[in-house]
């Protein structure tokens, strides 16, 4: 449990921007001859099928996508002249791989928390899920914050008959309120089975009561089960709880990432509750009554983790994604221009 734990249990930020930085200086030729290396290396392997499902999956465009051309044009920035701004995890993560491609061709970054379909093909980080528009393409972005999955070493039957949740229930500098958050915490905070909290300093909405400290990742560890419930977009410790060995339970997500949330299993990958949260209860007093199920589930959301453990793999797909995102939108600087 120990990896890691400097940064409670998160991954460190100092780090990235060093190595993400370096990245930037590598030549373009050699970046190319390196995912065409691994492309082929990966297409003779049982995993090919998987690159090419995953591949599709996030990238739903193709060449005959159709559209305004002229208008998506004026929206976008050609890959060579695109600026690191604020927040600068979003392009530092899409010019890992853009870097690969003509500096000429024009893309679009919609950064942030997207829960909205964009105007013109964007690169995103999340999107709604059920949406059959192919105007959101997901990448991996923001992965120092998303991506994080841990080593537990204790067992799920030692752990406490209880469920954790802490997270915000509002942002102060917007005002804005997390519904579901909010709605969880009216009904669940003081509940025996329940060890809720609020961690936001000043949060609006929240009452005083609810106030608590933040924990690192591996106090949450000490708990059978841990409350993943969705805030701007996805739920961010998902991944986390998902490679420990406690288990997320959630309402029926709304929004996807790379880790394409929209494709888990309930009551397989996690334990599924109700929207309005009525039957949480009920829901965990049945699986500390049937250990084995709980297993289960925990075997089976290891084994999704695990696809996205190989970080060759993972690089493959995202340059992949690209390609086919640039392919099938297919402008340049002069086509813009014109």
């Amino acid at each position: 449990m120990g990896k890691n734990k400097q940064h409670k249990g998160k991954n460190s930020k100092f780090w990235y921007f060093v190595l993400s930085h370096l990245a930037l200086t590598v030549p373009r030729c050699i970046l190319k001859i390196r995912y065409r290396h691994l492309e082929k290396i990966y297409r003779d392997t049982d995993k090919w099928p998987e690159i090419v499902e995953r591949t599709g999956y996030y990238c739903r465009m193709t060449a005959s996508a159709g559209g305004d051309t002229r208008s998506w044009g004026e929206m976008m920035n050609s890959i060579g002249s695109e600026r690191i701004r604020s927040p600068k995890v979003y392009y530092l993560d899409s010019l890992k791989y853009g870097r690969c491609f003509s500096p000429r061709l024009l893309w679009h970054i919609a950064p942030g928390d997207v829960d909205y379909v964009p105007q013109v093909p964007s690169l995103c980080k999340s999107r709604p899920i059920g949406s059959d528009s192919p105007n959101a393409t997901l990448m991996k972005l923001n992965h120092v914050r998303h991506f994080i999955f841990v080593n537990d070493s204790m067992e799920w039957k030692d752990k406490m008959d209880k469920v954790i949740f802490r997270g915000a229930i509002g942002q102060k500098c917007e005002g804005k309120l997390k519904e579901n958050r909010f709605r969880f915490m009216q009904m669940y905070f003081g509940h025996d089975m329940v060890d809720a909290g609020e961690v936001s300093d000043g949060a609006p909405f929240a009452k005083p009561e609810w106030a608590t400290g933040k924990l690192s990742i591996y106090d949450h560890l000490k708990y059978k089960f841990v409350m993943a419930l969705e805030g701007n977009d996805v739920a961010s410790n998902l991944k986390w709880v998902m490679s420990s060995n406690s288990i997320a339970v959630m309402p029926k997500p709304r929004f996807e990432t790379w880790f394409m949330e929209g494709m888990l299993v309930p009551d397989y990958h996690y334990i599924q509750i109700a929207d309005d949260f009525h039957d949480l209860e009920e829901k965990l007093n049945f699986y500390i009554q049937h250990p084995d199920l709980s297993m289960e589930i925990i075997r089976h959301a290891h084994e999704w983790v695990d696809k996205f453990r190989d970080r060759r793999k993972e690089d493959l797909i995202s340059y992949l994604v690209l390609k086919k995102y640039l392919e099938s939108v297919c402008l340049t600087v002069n086509e813009n221009s014109a």
